[in-house]
């Protein structure tokens, strides 16, 4: 389809110009509300792993809520309730994590 429209467009024809610039338009808006928040997404994710440290609360994509008492390149062991448990760096929940550490609001009267 793109092809058509680039060889109309070379070609003279004034609509496959016209043609041209809604998919732009299209490519566009699908850059800025899809793939741009992904990424910045993903690079907040990762920068949120690696500050992690001893002692730090977190919930797994799981959701099984612990604490860190080790770290390694790759992995963290997190202590729960009944137990021990290593999962991969990549299993934290940076959104529900970040929820439970945060301070609930208090309520003005």
């Amino acid at each position: 389809m793109i092809a058509t429209i680039l060889l109309q467009a070379a070609a003279g024809g004034s609509n496959g110009f016209g043609m041209l610039i809604p998919m732009v338009l299209i490519i566009a808006v699908f850059y800025f509300f899809m793939i741009r928040p992904q990424v910045k997404k993903q690079k907040d994710q990762k920068k949120y792993v690696e500050e992690l440290k001893k002692g730090d609360r977190v919930v797994t994509t799981a959701g099984i809520h612990g604490k860190i008492i080790d770290l390694n390149e790759t992995t963290f062991l997190v202590e729960v309730d009944n137990g021990k448990i290593r999962f991969d760096k990549s299993a934290i929940s940076l959104d529900a994590s970040k929820a439970l550490n945060t301070p609930p609001a208090v309520a003005k009267s």
